[in-house]
């Protein structure tokens, strides 16, 4: 029978871990979005491409790359070396990066679109201002494109929640460091404890239903202001 550490403990993990990679995802993926929106580089889309490899990638073939990665032998155990581990794979900050490099898609792509979606007209009216790339960028470009931010966010946060395969290739299953909420349900499934992966599975549902109607409601609310 679980008791209760067993049920909160990949809670809250996946909970962390979902905020960590979201948040840092934010601060990485804007700057790559805005490039890939605005750059006329040629090589621009191969390096799209990049980005989006995990929405095809099998989450093993993934999974394995990233477990290489972040093992002794690959960039991960040199990072490890630096405070004295050995290496990144099976720790709780071996799974944000390899979050990180899964999630990016979600959030890079509709900030991008949002991006793209501004045009070049309120730029040109920026810079008869004499605004600063700096000033437009914050004053122009961000505002704008708030809905592409809110989809992000949340398309990042939801699928490092429900993230299952690349997870358990490179974190494993250690109760209150890697093991996350659908290794947790998987472990149960596995063991014939219906009662537990029930709950767990069950309170996924009611937030996955949650967080799609919270952001129809909130885009559709942001589109209306800015129409007006």
């Amino acid at each position: 029978m679980a008791d209760t550490f067993d049920i909160w403990s990949p809670i809250l993990l996946t909970l962390k871990l979902a905020s960590l990679t979201t948040l840092i995802l934010l601060v990485v993926g804007t700057p790559i979005a805005w490039w890939l929106a605005r750059s006329n580089a040629k090589w621009k889309e191969a390096i799209a491409a990049v980005v989006a490899l995990p929405l095809v990638l099998p989450p093993t073939v993934l999974g394995f790359y990233l477990l290489m990665a972040l093992g002794p032998n690959g960039p991960g155990g040199w990072l490890a070396g630096l405070y004295g581990s050995r290496s990144l794979a099976f720790t709780f900050e071996g799974l944000v990066v390899g979050s990180v490099f899964y999630s990016m898609p979600f959030v890079v792509q509709p900030i991008r679109n949002a991006f793209e979606a501004i045009g070049n007209r309120p730029f040109e009216v920026a810079a008869t201002l004499r605004a600063s790339p700096w000033d437009t960028f914050w004053t122009v470009a961000v505002p704008l494109a708030r809905s592409g931010f809110l989809t992000g966010a949340v398309l990042g946060f939801t699928h490092t929640v429900g993230e299952f395969g690349v997870v358990l290739m490179i974190g494993g299953n250690i109760l209150g460091e890697t093991k996350v909420l659908s290794v947790a349900i998987y472990d149960y499934v596995e063991t014939l404890q219906w009662a537990p992966a029930h709950m767990l599975a069950g309170g996924m549902l009611v937030f996955s239903f949650l967080v799609i109607f919270a952001v129809m409601t909130l885009e559709k609310r942001l589109g209306y202001k800015h129409d007006k």
